[in-house]
């Protein structure tokens, strides 16, 4: 049996570890492993500490769930590095699991949440944390596509850092402009600055362009299926990386 090992961003925000421990937890409970969560910075334990805790516990195996969206910077060069790591200082047989991803997995989540969370009549904006890197930019806004497929509604993607044409609160400012009701709906795992402090500028940008704003919290435990789900497939494939 392997133990279940989360591997988050990590963040300076008060309650983020709170969320993802909670996530982390809901997920073990669906797998009935044992699980603990691993942060790429900010945070603690990081990967190697964490995967020193699963074996102390009595595993010599674990599934590392990266709690990432995107296949960007932090996939391609952190998330691997850590692995390295964690495997050579512990000895623990680690398997890399395919991350959070942008799937209809995830679409299905994010269409749960606008049905539940936003008005009837509102259009939605993504807000996703962002990336430099135009490919993934570019997947996160065929995301944005899919759930207003799923959903009925029209969805504006805006993230909020990196590329696109409407960045941070002045693209949410610019996305409410003439439209009567607005619903921004986070994809982020947990909580965060950045969300902070768009969640904190709706007041002023309801203000000032007349739309009315309710917005959603971040998905947290909603994403615990989706966390087991590659888990079993990691294990299923024997994906050794």
């Amino acid at each position: 049996m392997h133990a279940l090992i989360t591997l988050s961003h990590g963040s300076r925000h008060d309650s983020a570890q709170r969320g993802v421990e909670r996530l982390t937890a809901a997920a073990a409970i669906t797998l009935g492993v044992e699980a603990v969560d691993a942060h790429l910075e900010f945070n603690a334990p990081d990967l190697t500490g964490a995967t020193r805790a699963a074996a102390e516990a009595g595993y010599t195996a674990a599934v590392v769930v990266p709690l990432l969206f995107t296949r960007a910077f932090h996939a391609t060069k952190d998330v691997p590095a850590a692995f390295a790591a964690a495997r050579e200082a512990t000895g623990v047989d680690l398997v890399l699991a395919d991350g959070l991803g942008q799937g209809a997995d995830i679409v299905e989540v994010l269409a749960r949440r606008v049905l539940l969370d936003a008005p009837s009549d509102a259009s939605v904006i993504l807000y996703p944390v962002g990336t430099s890197n135009q490919e993934a930019a570019t997947k996160t806004e065929a995301l944005g596509q899919a759930l207003s497929q799923a959903s009925g509604r029209e969805v504006t993607v805006v993230p909020a850092t990196g590329v696109g044409d409407r960045v941070g609160n002045p693209g949410i400012e610019n996305a409410a402009r003439e439209r009567e009701r607005m619903h921004l709906l986070p994809l982020f795992v947990t909580d965060g600055l950045l969300l902070d402090r768009a969640t904190r500028a709706l007041g002023r940008i309801q203000d000032a362009t007349g739309a009315m704003f309710t917005h959603s919290a971040p998905l947290i435990t909603d994403l615990s299926d989706i966390v087991a789900a590659r888990y079993r497939a990691a294990v299923t494939q024997g994906v050794l990386t």
